[in-house]
């Protein structure tokens, strides 16, 4: 949340921000958080051979049993979703068997190893970069392959996938949409945290890689004080002509709301000046009705295919599914496909990393050798209080590099 010593009141809208999005902006920050992760080649094929004839033996790791109603919620969410996966499997047969981690690194561990030695032929989860770096340890002696739903590609690499939407990913989507529409002196405003220097460092490198320009970098603490204290020095840098767009990591809740009003009071705002952002400004509603954040830019995942999965999980559990839920859909669904097509290597580096990727819940998606992810991202902005498409997630992996 937003703090600070001197401010002991936080205006009505951003009061109920903090509330209703601590649960989610924990989770996606925990999921991010830096590990002191082994190094791990990403050169060589690992996996185990299966006959496809047979059932697909895939353990599911999930946050469960640890008291925690948000994390059960999740858990919850993440075992339905895996097992509707499984069950519109065609001509596959997958033996899914289930595994509480309590959120615990030595749990997941505990559990990975049974999984295996019960049978399991690859691991699915478990969700924060700590347990999946340890899982991925563990697993690599036994020639297994982890697909951890964490999107810490710091993690990534050997035997270990993520299937998280990547910082790297959206960054590279923004800044590619940015360069087709003449936004190429990038300015970057991050959180001095882990999460936003995390951020901050996959803008920049989208900004080599598509041939853009790094205008500047200013980090801000994740307090009012500190937007405050740096709010002038964006607002000078934002109004020189070397500047087209301001792309602000933004990860927790509360920032994103305060830090562009601050700066719409300063003079800049979309779309005089471009704003950009790693995180969604749709979510929660609340955002779409406020000012400084219509025109803004960020991206999202193809919006029909996850309503279609939404009320097909509502209809079925009599609730909704927790964002995260896709992932482990998106993971059966993946190694079930590869299966169904008689492929032996289906849970080998080279089946898992096939260049035609999958088609997931939130669009199409490939795993890279490098155990990173690239998945198919709409661009969208609010404008009049509405979501608005400006390009379309592309429909297939040909369409990944715009």
């Amino acid at each position: 949340m937003l703090t600070s010593p001197n401010t002991p009141t936080v205006s009505g809208p951003y009061r109920a921000i903090l509330k209703t999005g601590a649960i989610i902006s924990a989770l996606f920050l925990a999921a991010c958080d830096t590990t002191a992760a082994t190094d791990r080649a990403s050169g060589p094929e690992i996996g185990q051979l299966i006959n496809p004839a047979e059932p697909l033996r895939v353990a599911l790791l999930v946050p469960g049993g640890n008291g925690s109603p948000d994390l059960e919620w999740l858990a919850r969410s993440l075992k339905n979703a895996a097992r509707m996966a499984a069950g519109d499997a065609e001509d596959v047969s997958v033996d899914l068997r289930i595994y509480d981690t309590a959120a615990s690194a030595e749990t997941a561990v505990a559990q990975a190893n049974a999984a295996v030695d019960a049978g399991a032929q690859i691991i699915l989860g478990p969700l924060f970069a700590e347990s999946a770096n340890a899982v991925g340890n563990a697993m690599m002696p036994r020639n297994i392959n982890v697909l951890t739903f964490s999107n810490n590609t710091q993690i990534s690499g050997g035997n270990v996938f993520i299937l998280g939407n990547s910082f790297d990913n959206i960054a590279d989507r923004l800044v590619g949409y940015g360069t087709r529409q003449d936004k190429r002196n990038i300015l970057i405003v991050a959180e001095d945290d882990v999460a936003g220097q995390l951020g901050g460092r996959a803008i920049e490198n989208a900004i080599k890689r598509k041939g853009a320009h790094l205008a500047g970098r200013v980090n801000h603490p994740v307090s009012i004080r500190g937007i405050n204290a740096v709010a002038p020095r964006i607002a000078q840098a934002a109004g020189l002509d070397q500047v087209d767009a301001v792309f602000m990591t933004a990860n927790t809740h509360a920032v994103l709301p305060y830090l562009t009003e601050t700066l719409a009071a300063a003079g800049v705002r979309s779309p005089g000046m471009q704003m950009m952002g790693l995180t969604r400004w749709d979510q929660p509603n609340d955002r779409l009705s406020m000012p400084q954040l219509a025109e803004g830019w960020f991206a999202i995942p193809d919006q029909s295919l996850q309503r279609q999965f939404e009320a097909r999980y509502i209809q079925a559990h009599g609730e909704a599914p927790h964002q995260l839920a896709s992932l482990a859909h998106d993971g059966v669904a993946a190694i079930a496909s590869l299966a169904r097509d008689g492929r032996r290597n289906a849970l080998t580096t080279s089946g898992l990393t096939q260049r035609a990727g999958f088609s997931g819940i939130g669009g199409v998606f490939r795993l890279q050798r490098d155990g990173t992810i690239q998945r198919s991202l709409a661009v969208a902005t609010i404008r009049n209080g509405q979501l608005v498409i400006l390009d379309a997630a592309p429909r297939n992996t040909r369409g990944f590099g715009s």
